[in-house]
């Protein structure tokens, strides 16, 4: 799954890594290493200029929700919910279907963090004498330093509660894809600890390979067997992962400090 990830990259470096054509400098979002569920956050998408001559798809940076909300939806409640779609069943599922055949962006950012349950804290939990374990977090990252592009889907939704011309009327809510962890083993793997994504979490962000951001983008792709292809895992290999520090675990927290690799899993968390 994808819960909280760290999204750094200035819009500039952005523009220039996925080719964008416009984004507007008064939605640009300051580095957030700590991104949690209805957060705004960047995402690269195609799709028209409103009240442009042309009705080519641009290729855009905008600012937008995360946690889908479908545009069927009586209210916006359930959003934080939304938050991942399977890559398995995205095709077939009420909300996110019809996003899936026109809808798809790319969520980009440095990595993504998971929590593992360390060895003595489960069976502390086992004998029943810690109801809730200590998680150890794990940053996970691509090895090379390259972005980490997120396949994603965004909707819009009409709150009906607003007058047409109120700033709020409409959302612009997005999802992350999910698929199987890989278990191969990792580009870099910690000295101690998990040696593959799935000993981390048997879910992670589906990574889009830049050979596979065009297709992914085009609205025009509307085919849902060929979009179903473009849901093939990446080649394995090509990710990190190492402990970060349990301040992480607290949304409030936030700094560069989050993604600084520990030499080990911090005291009472031992993999």
């Amino acid at each position: 799954m994808c819960g909280r990830y760290a999204a750094s990259r200035k819009p500039e470096d952005l523009a220039g890594v996925f080719e964008i054509e416009k984004w507007d400098p008064a939605e640009a979002l300051e580095p957030d290493w700590n991104v949690a569920p209805t957060k705004e956050v960047h995402v690269v998408l195609e799709r028209p200029l409103k009240d442009a001559e042309s009705p080519r798809p641009v290729r855009q940076l905008r600012k937008l929700k995360w946690g889908l909300v479908p545009a069927w939806a009586k209210s916006p409640e359930g959003a934080a919910r939304m938050i991942n779609a399977r890559a398995e069943t995205v095709h077939e599922k009420p909300s996110f279907k019809k996003a899936f055949s026109s809808r798809r962006c790319i969520i980009p950012a440095d990595g993504y963090y998971e929590w593992v349950t360390g060895v003595g804290e489960r069976e502390l939990e086992v004998e029943g004498k810690k109801k809730r374990p200590r998680k150890q977090p794990y940053f996970v990252t691509p090895a090379d330093g390259s972005v980490f592009a997120m396949a994603g889907l965004y909707e819009f939704w009409r709150d009906r509660t607003l007058p047409d011309d109120h700033p709020s009327a409409w959302w612009v809510t997005c999802s992350v894809i999910t698929t199987e962890a890989e278990t191969g083993p990792l580009a870099v793997a910690p000295a101690e600890g998990p040696g593959s994504l799935a000993e981390i979490h048997p879910r992670m962000p589906l990574m889009l390979t830049p050979d596979r951001w065009s297709a992914w983008l085009d609205p025009a792709r509307v085919d849902t067997e060929e979009l179903r292809g473009l849901l093939a895992p990446p080649p394995e290999g090509l990710m990190r992962a190492y402990p970060v520090s349990t301040a992480v675990s607290n949304v409030r927290n936030n700094g560069p400090d989050l993604v600084t690799e520990l030499e080990g899993p911090e005291e009472g968390t031992l993999f």
